[in-house]
C-alpha cells in the first residue's frame, strides 16, 4: 500500500478505514466523511423508535411559553394584533405592470365564492389594499434588513447575502435563532434542527413571498418567536428577483431555476446549493403556487379545486426514513392544520403542455427540481403550491393564509420532532456511506401509470366535477435501470468543472496525488442523439440540447493520473453523485456537457489503493 508524500495535506486509501480527511473546508460544512470502523458499528446506533405521536417532551419551554402564547396552527394574528416591521413602501405609477385582477380572472363569480377570505388579514408592502404590484424587490430587502436591526432579548437575526441575479439583485436570507451566533457553525453547535424556507423560485408565483415576510415577522417579533427554542429558521423569501421583477416565471436567462438544482448553472441556484451546504438545513419548505386554469380548462373544461397541492420528495435513491418522516411527521399534521382552517389539500399534479396529453402527473422523479435534489442531501422537502399562477391578486389573502398555515405546521413539526430528526438523519447518514460497493444503486425511475379520480370544478357553477384521469402516481416509483452500487467514481482533471459543481451541491472530492491504478466499469457507448430535457409539463425551459447516449459498462484494471479526481460513495451524499455521474441520464453532468467526453469517468469497482489530497 502507498504511503502519503505529504502528510498534512494528503492521505493513504486504506480499505480497512474507508477515506480519512483533513480538509477545514469539509469540517466546517459537516460531511466529513464516517471512517468504516464507525460504519460496521452503525448498528450500535439504531433508527429511534418510530412513534407517530410527538413525543410531550419536544414542547417549547415553559419559560418560553410565558414569555408569549404558544403559536396556533394559523401563525399570525388579526390586524393589528402584531406590528409590522417598518418599510418604506414604492409608490405604484399607473404604468404599472400587475394587471387588474378582473382581466385575470378566468373564471366566473361561482367558482370565486368557493375560495373566500380568511379570518384574519395579512400585511406585507405588497399586500397593502390599493397596490397593483406585490412587494419589489427594493421592499423585500429593506422588511428583513429592519427585521434584523430589531432583534431583541435572546433571539439573534442577521440578513445574509447570498449571491446576486443574473441582472445584478442581490439574493438575500434571514437567520433566526437563539444559538451563540448566526453562522453554520453556532447553528449546528446549537443541536437544533435548522429549517430552511424557500419562496418564490418561480416568479409569477408572489403568494409564497409575501407568506414568508409575514413568517419571519413572526418569527422575529411575534406568534412563531417561541419555536426558537427548539429550532433555527432561515427565510429566503425571494429566490429569483429578477422573475419576481419581471413577473415571468423564469430567470432572465429563460431558465427554470427549479430545474437546475443538480447541474447549477444559474447563480441563483448556485446561491441557494451554497446556503444548503453550509447551514445543513433538517426540513426544506418550497413555496410555490400552481396554474389554476390555463391548460387544465383547455384539456378538462374544469377549474383547479385545491387550496393547496402538497408534495415530498420523489426520486430514486431517497433515504427510506427521511421519506418516512416527510409523510408521517410532517405531510399529516400539516393535512390537519389545513383542514382546521377550512383549506382544501391534495397531492401535488400537474399536466404537460401538450393539448392533447390528457394524463395527470404527481411531482416529477426527476433528480433536478430543489425538492427532489434535498430530498437526496438526507433533508425533509417538501414542496408547497397554493392556487395562484394566472389570477393575478385575485384571492391572494386566502393564498398568503394557506402557505402560512402550511408552514407553521411545518416549524411545529420540527419542534416536536427535534431528537428523533437528529437520530434519523444520522441513521440514514451512516446507512447511505455504509452501502459503498454493496448491492445495486438505481440509476433512473419513472412514476407508476395508474387512474384515478380527480376533483375539480365547474368553470360555470362552481360546482365540484369528479373526473377519472389518467394518473402517472410518484408515490411507487418504477426502476427504469439499475447498476451495481460502484465504491466511488474517477474523473479526469479535465472535469473541473464537474469537481466544483459537486463541491457545491456537498459531495466530498478528492485529487489523486500520484498516479496508480483501479479496478472500474468503463463505460462503452452502444448509440447517441440529441434531444432536449424534459420534465412532465414538456421540455425544460432554458435548457441546451444535451447527449443522450447509450452505453454498456465494460470492467477492467485502468491506469490514473495524479491531478485527477476520486469521489468516493462512503459519504452520506453518495446518492446526489450517482444522479450526476450515471452519463446516460437526461440529467447527469454527460448529457449535459459538464464532463466533456464519456472517457472522462469511470465506475471504479473496488476499493482504490491510491493517495489522494483534498481539492481546497
Amino acid at each position: 500500500m502507498m504511503t502519503p508524500k505529504a502528510p498534512h495535506h494528503s492521505t493513504a486509501w486504506q480499505p480497512a478505514t474507508a477515506l480519512q480527511s483533513t480538509s477545514a473546508r469539509a469540517l466546517r460544512q459537516g460531511w466529513a466523511l464516517v471512517v468504516a470502523a464507525v460504519l460496521s458499528a452503525c448498528s450500535s446506533t439504531p433508527l429511534p423508535p418510530w412513534t407517530t405521536q410527538p413525543p410531550s417532551a419536544a414542547q417549547p419551554p415553559a419559560a418560553a411559553q410565558a414569555r408569549r402564547p404558544v403559536p396556533p396552527p394559523l401563525g399570525t394574528a388579526p390586524r393589528g394584533e402584531v406590528p409590522a416591521a417598518p418599510v418604506t413602501i414604492t409608490p405604484i405609477g399607473p404604468n404599472a405592470s400587475e394587471p387588474s385582477a378582473a382581466a385575470q380572472l378566468p373564471y366566473g363569480e361561482a367558482v370565486a365564492a368557493r375560495f373566500p377570505d380568511p379570518s384574519v388579514r395579512y400585511e406585507t408592502p405588497g399586500l397593502a389594499e390599493g397596490r397593483r404590484a406585490f412587494t419589489t424587490n427594493a421592499e423585500l430587502t429593506q422588511w428583513l434588513r429592519d427585521l434584523a436591526a430589531a432583534q431583541h432579548g435572546a433571539t439573534r437575526m442577521q440578513m445574509l447575502d447570498l449571491g446576486l441575479s443574473q441582472r445584478g439583485t442581490p439574493i438575500h436570507a434571514l437567520v433566526l435563532t437563539r444559538a451563540a451566533g448566526t453562522d453554520a457553525m453556532a447553528l449546528e453547535a446549537s443541536r437544533r434542527p435548522t429549517v430552511l424556507l424557500i419562496g418564490q423560485q418561480h416568479g409569477d408565483e408572489p403568494a409564497g413571498s409575501e407568506a414568508l415576510l409575514v413568517v419571519a415577522r413572526e418569527l422575529a417579533q411575534g406568534l412563531l418567536e417561541p419555536m426558537l427554542d427548539r429550532i433555527n429558521v432561515i427565510v429566503v423569501p425571494r429566490a429569483n428577483p429578477d422573475g419576481a421583477d419581471a413577473g415571468t416565471r423564469v430567470t432572465a436567462s429563460g431558465a427554470d431555476m427549479n430545474r437546475d438544482h443538480l447541474l447549477l448553472q444559474t447563480p441563483e441556484a448556485q446561491a441557494l446549493a451554497r446556503l444548503v451546504r453550509n447551514y445543513r438545513p433538517m426540513a426544506i419548505i418550497d413555496a410555490h403556487e400552481y396554474t389554476v386554469a390555463g391548460r387544465f380548462l383547455e384539456k378538462f373544461h374544469a377549474i383547479q379545486r385545491y387550496d393547496v397541492l402538497l408534495q415530498h420528495a420523489t426520486t430514486a435513491n431517497l433515504p427510506e426514513f427521511m421519506t418516512k418522516a416527510a409523510l408521517e411527521w410532517y405531510r399529516t399534521p400539516m393535512v390537519k392544520a389545513l383542514g382546521a382552517e377550512s383549506l382544501t389539500q391534495e397531492w401535488y399534479y400537474t399536466t404537460s403542455t401538450r393539448p392533447d396529453d390528457l394524463r395527470i402527473s404527481m411531482g416529477g422523479t426527476q433528480p433536478d427540481t430543489g425538492r427532489n435534489v434535498n430530498g437526496l442531501k438526507n433533508a425533509v422537502s417538501m414542496l408547497l403550491e397554493t392556487r395562484g399562477v394566472g389570477i393575478g391578486r385575485t384571492h391572494i389573502q386566502r393564498r398568503v393564509h394557506s402557505h402560512v398555515t402550511a408552514i407553521t405546521s411545518t416549524l411545529r413539526s420540527t419542534v416536536e420532532r427535534a431528537n428523533d430528526l437528529e437520530q434519523v438523519r444520522s441513521y440514514e447518514a451512516r446507512d447511505i456511506s455504509a452501502q459503498a460497493c454493496r448491492g445495486d444503486i438505481v440509476v433512473e425511475a419513472g412514476p407508476t401509470p395508474t387512474q384515478r379520480e380527480l376533483v375539480m370544478l365547474d368553470p360555470d357553477t362552481g360546482a365540484d366535477r369528479t373526473l377519472r384521469v389518467d394518473w402517472n402516481s410518484s408515490l411507487e416509483l418504477v426502476t427504469l435501470k439499475k447498476r451495481p452500487r460502484p465504491c466511488g467514481y474517477w474523473l479526469a482533471g479535465g472535469a473541473s468543472e464537474a469537481v466544483e459543481r459537486l463541491k457545491l451541491l456537498g459531495l466530498q472530492v478528492m485529487r489523486v496525488a500520484e498516479p496508480g491504478s483501479i479496478l472500474a466499469d468503463t463505460y462503452q457507448e452502444t448509440g447517441r442523439t440529441t434531444a432536449q430535457r424534459q420534465d412532465v409539463r414538456g421540455t425544460v425551459a432554458g435548457g441546451q440540447g444535451i447527449v443522450r447516449v447509450q452505453v454498456t459498462p465494460t470492467r477492467s484494471a485502468i491506469d490514473v493520473p495524479a491531478e485527477s479526481y476520486y469521489v468516493p460513495l462512503n459519504q452520506p451524499l453518495a446518492n446526489l453523485a450517482v444522479a450526476a455521474l450515471e452519463p446516460d441520464t437526461q440529467n447527469s453532468y454527460f448529457a449535459n456537457r459538464l464532463i466533456p467526453n464519456l472517457g472522462d469517468t469511470a465506475r471504479v469497482m473496488a476499493p482504490p489503493s491510491l493517495v489522494f489530497e483534498d481539492t481546497d
